[in-house]
């Protein structure tokens, strides 16, 4: 993949914690923005439960249509954490003690705490390449386009830094907002009529609440600067003509 090529990426949320609500994803925006700026569009993203099956059939699915995959959970010490026994499957790769990993939290752990709950975190697909974990010392591993994270929020995004080189983006993609004080129905139809305009930006609307009044935020985003310069003054000037308060958030 060479620069200003589209590359784009899934991101898999595994666990039970999240869809009962016991846990909140935080991972997802902080996996979104991180890819964002390194050139990685986020094409979608599925949160499902520690489940074998539905693992194996989800991931086979979004690393055909996907240039990367991102999972976060189910890699821990417990009798739940199955998703580096279910990523072996569905390579078709023996489920095997990864012997780097091995040496890397035996040396992690004082002399009898690397118990035989810790040593399931060796357990990985067959010639899984580490990426490592300056937090808690046990690594994530990838396969092919498919990486697979931790799922506590603080340890997932230190090891982010790591896979920086082994990541092959686009140009990144920037961003800018313009506040508004009015309501989406208002603006709609002259929105609808600049994202017509200008296919290479693309154009959210968000309603937000902020100091008792109703706003809407404008998202552009685009790899090119003066794209987003130019839509964005095609947007003032409605906003001018409508005589809508800008505001500052």
């Amino acid at each position: 993949m060479t620069k200003n090529t589209k590359v784009n990426a899934a991101i898999l949320i595994i666990g039970n914690e999240i869809l009962s609500g016991r846990t909140q994803d935080t991972n997802t925006s902080t996996l979104a923005v991180w890819l964002n700026s390194i050139g990685v569009k986020v094409n979608e993203v599925r949160v499902i439960p520690d489940d074998e099956k539905k693992i194996i059939d989800t991931l086979n699915f979004l690393r055909k249509e996907n240039d990367y995959v991102f999972t976060t959970g189910g890699i821990g010490p417990t009798h739940d954490d199955i998703t580096a026994q279910s990523v072996s499957k569905a390579f078709g790769k023996k489920y095997e003690i990864h012997k780097e990993a091995f040496k890397i939290l035996e040396a992690y752990y004082n002399p009898g705490e690397f118990n035989q709950g810790r040593q399931r975190m060796v357990w990985m697909p067959e010639n899984a390449e580490l990426i490592l974990n300056p937090t808690s010392g046990a690594p994530g591993f990838s396969v092919e386009n498919v990486f697979c994270l931790p799922g506590v929020p603080s340890i997932m995004k230190s090891m982010l830094g790591g896979l920086k080189n082994k990541i092959v983006g686009g140009e990144p993609i920037l961003s800018h907002t313009i506040s508004l004080r009015t309501v989406e129905s208002e603006i709609a139809n002259s929105l609808t009529e600049i994202q017509d305009r200008n296919k290479d930006v693309e154009i959210g609307s968000y309603p937000f609440f902020h100091a008792g009044k109703l706003g809407v935020s404008i998202v552009l985003r685009s790899e090119k600067q003066s794209k987003i310069d130019d839509c964005n003054s095609q947007i003032l000037k409605f906003v001018n003509e409508k005589k809508i308060e800008v505001v500052d958030r």
